[in-house]
């Protein structure tokens, strides 16, 4: 049996061909789309569990030991990993935002996927990560479907995140393809999300047209510029149809982390300056947000950061404020403020003007944010996008008859405004902004594996 698996960094699905149309499966109670989030007691449960409870065994040498080493700091710790060890998605969030110096969470490991400078066990312990995500998800499928799953198409962007280039695509890849075959995928093909995504607006198509395909995930945003239409559709091998494609690590997250930054941050200190009048570090505030940047999740959690962040407080003319940037330390606040910044973006994209409070120790901080200013944070992003569109159409060296705006991100007025200013008089077509990448994928899936 077959499937198409849109493994996603805000949210993952899955869908299978029925009656010659794409049907997703319900992942997490009735809902189709489980969030990309796992949580668990410490960070070593993660591959004990896969080998005890999964019984998904380490792929090589690196895993082996990565396995052995969290078994030993489990017991040492006389931490029990149980079979509920593992959480997903909702559940995992629910339960880091009720204690979440307490639990070991996890955001959208997608995003660390392509990261340059992984040693062995990280690259190890990122498998492990997603190899949990999938068999969680994989299992689901089965019991819905009673039947053994064992070819997949994923989809994949047309670059994933990562400062190495192609190199950190062949990694991020490589780790995606050794994850779905440990947990008992026999056959896996991948293909671009943006493609996808246009197999499923072709199939409505009446006529051939030029289509640009803006897919604006979680983590990535790609473009791609596609010929499409009736004259196409069976065909298998569609080589000469891909005109053009350009994607880069701009997002969803990308925006909530500048909204965070620029709306939250400034609770916690961001514009305070010390008794001799010196501005406070910006890194000290961008960190703790930077939730897709391991390398920034790193040095604020650090444990010699918590006398940096104590001696700010002692130096500051407003104490009481960085005193609040402590208390995310301390208790690893930094999803939460980001997922603040994002319940913000998503009200503002059916509003002019958001606002809620946000509850630190004894505090209730007033959260407010309008659409303009909700423009300004996350501007340096949007221009970003509006490049990537640009350089999809100069490889492309024509315009499009139609663009598909997909991802969830595509909902926001803001993104749809910059496209239809970069291409004025094109029309618009949105379509299923969560399940097309998946219903293309499974298509797709039907063309390879049928």
């Amino acid at each position: 049996m077959y499937i198409g698996f849109d493994y996603g960094t805000a949210n993952c699905a899955v869908a299978i061909m029925e009656n010659g149309q794409p049907r997703l499966l319900p992942l997490e109670g009735d809902q189709f789309y489980i969030p990309s989030t796992l949580a668990a007691p410490t960070r070593e449960a993660v591959s004990e569990a896969l080998f005890k409870h999964y019984d998904i065994k380490p792929a090589d040498k690196a895993g082996e030991i990565l396995l052995r080493r969290s078994i030993i700091a489990n017991r040492e710790e006389d931490i029990v990993v149980d079979a509920q060890a593992l959480q997903f998605g909702q559940q995992a969030l629910d339960s880091y935002l009720a204690e979440p110096d307490e639990v070991y969470y996890v955001k959208s490991p997608k995003s660390f996927l392509g990261a340059a400078g992984l040693h062995e066990m990280q690259l190890s312990l990122f498998e492990d990560l997603v190899c949990a995500m999938m068999a969680n998800i994989k299992r689901r499928c089965e019991a819905i479907c009673e039947d053994t799953i064992t070819q997949a198409v994923i989809g994949r962007p047309i670059n994933f995140q990562g400062t190495s280039g192609e190199k950190a695509n062949e990694q991020a890849e490589a780790i995606l393809r050794r994850a779905a075959t440990r947990v008992g995928f026999q056959s896996v093909e991948f293909q671009f999300e943006p493609v996808a995504a246009g197999l499923e607006y072709e199939s409505r198509l009446k006529e051939d047209k030029t289509v640009l395909v803006v897919d604006i995930g979680g983590g990535t945003t790609d473009c791609s510029v596609l010929q499409m239409g009736p004259s196409w559709l069976n065909q298998t091998d569609r080589t000469a149809g891909l005109i053009a494609h350009s994607g880069s690590r701009v997002g969803g997250n990308d925006l909530d982390i500048a909204l965070a930054f620029e709306r939250i941050m400034p609770l916690f200190g961001k514009h305070t300056r010390n008794q001799r009048g010196l501005a406070a570090p910006l890194s000290q505030f961008w960190n703790p947000v930077a939730i897709n940047n391991v390398a920034a999740q790193s040095d604020f959690y650090a444990s010699n950061n918590f006398a940096t962040l104590k001696q700010l407080v002692r130096d500051s003319a407003e104490p009481e404020i960085i005193q609040r940037l402590v208390q995310v330390y301390q208790h690893t606040l930094g999803h939460q403020l980001v997922r603040e910044a994002e319940m913000m973006k998503i009200a503002l994209s059916e509003q002019h003007v958001a606002s809620s409070q946000l509850k630190i120790g004894q505090e209730h901080l007033a959260l407010h944010c309008t659409d303009k200013e909700l423009a300004d944070a996350v501007k340096s992003n949007a221009e970003k996008i509006s490049q990537l569109i640009n350089e999809a159409l100069v490889q492309a060296e024509c315009q499009p008859d139609v663009i598909y705006m997909t991802g969830g991100s595509a909902r926001s007025p803001i993104l749809r405004q910059l496209i239809e200013s970069r291409l004025p008089g094109v029309p618009i077509v949105a379509g299923d902004y969560f399940g097309s990448v998946t219903s293309g994928l499974t298509r797709w899936a039907e063309r390879c594996f049928r």
